[in-house]
């Protein structure tokens, strides 16, 4: 049974950091894709941040960019969200995702989604 478990959100001041992490199992981890998502209120869900297998290639949307880093660590099946400067904008549930394809940033489909983690980022 497939499992995306997210951890690391909460209440946190604007201008501020978080480390997401979304503990992966029963999916051969180390050939996914994966990804980050999140939906504020009241919005649809959007794309953050993508990963490859090997983690040699990064994608962000460009309200990340420049502020956060997703990196993954395949002995341990997790795949992590840096965020720096955070923003009220910020404030959404993030989402983990993996896909078995290639990322190629014309689609956002994924195979599999976690449950999400809320954050919050305060004024």
């Amino acid at each position: 049974q497939v499992h995306l478990v997210e951890s690391g959100g909460g209440l946190v001041q604007a201008g501020g950091s978080l480390r997401l992490s979304c503990a992966a199992s029963g999916f051969p981890f180390s050939i996914y894709t994966m990804g980050w998502f999140r939906q504020a209120p009241g919005k649809e869900r959007e794309f953050v941040a993508a990963i490859s297998r090997g983690g040699g290639s990064t994608y962000y949307a460009e309200s990340v960019k420049g502020r956060s880093t997703i990196s993954r660590d395949n002995a341990k099946n997790t795949v992590y969200l840096q965020m720096n400067s955070l923003t009220p904008e910020d404030t959404a549930v993030y989402y983990c995702a993996g896909r078995l394809t290639v990322w190629n940033g014309a689609d956002y489909d994924m195979d599999y989604w976690g449950k999400g983690t809320l954050v919050t980022v305060s004024a």
